[in-house]
């Protein structure tokens, strides 16, 4: 069973799927409700969950009145995939960070499931055994380098 994060993230990413402006106003109370829980798991959700790295954008208007803006980015053939994940990434990411990445490409299609699951396996701490900020250092040079090379031949076909 899923728990309640999840949930309220599957909501929020069908509604923004159901949008045809890719993007949805929501008011954290009447989720909340909806959800019978309390809005500090909404801002949970929507910190954790809708990252730019996985390629969202949340607005927070407060106030009466006040909402929660959720926009997805969208990866077209106009901008440098390479050069914005690059820069998205930066010198040193997390785990989080880059699972966030790599998650946002599965979605997106340009990385199959199993692309992603050896990205993952690559990346983690469990692997990279150095201190940080090292280990973040090393984990944002090799996540690049094969953004680059799966960008440069391709996606696998399942």
């Amino acid at each position: 069973m899923s728990n309640i994060s999840d949930l309220i993230e599957k909501h929020l990413r069908d509604l923004i799927l159901s949008s045809n402006r890719g993007q949805v106003d929501i008011q954290r109370n009447v989720l909340a409700e909806k959800f019978d829980c309390v809005p500090s798991q909404i801002n949970y959700v929507l910190t954790t969950r809708f990252t730019v790295e996985r390629g969202f954008v949340v607005e927070s208007r407060r106030g009466g009145g006040g909402f929660v803006r959720i926009i997805k980015l969208p990866i077209d053939d106009r901008v440098d995939t390479v050069s914005f994940l690059c820069d998205l990434i930066g010198r040193d990411v997390s785990q989080q960070a880059a699972d966030g990445v790599i998650s946002r490409l599965l979605e997106e299609g340009i990385l199959s499931e199993r692309e992603s699951a050896i990205m993952k396996a690559a990346i983690g701490r469990d692997v990279l055994r150095i201190a940080l900020p090292a280990r973040d250092q090393l984990r944002a040079l090799i996540l690049k380098s094969m953004i680059i090379s799966i960008l440069q031949y391709g996606k696998e076909e399942d």
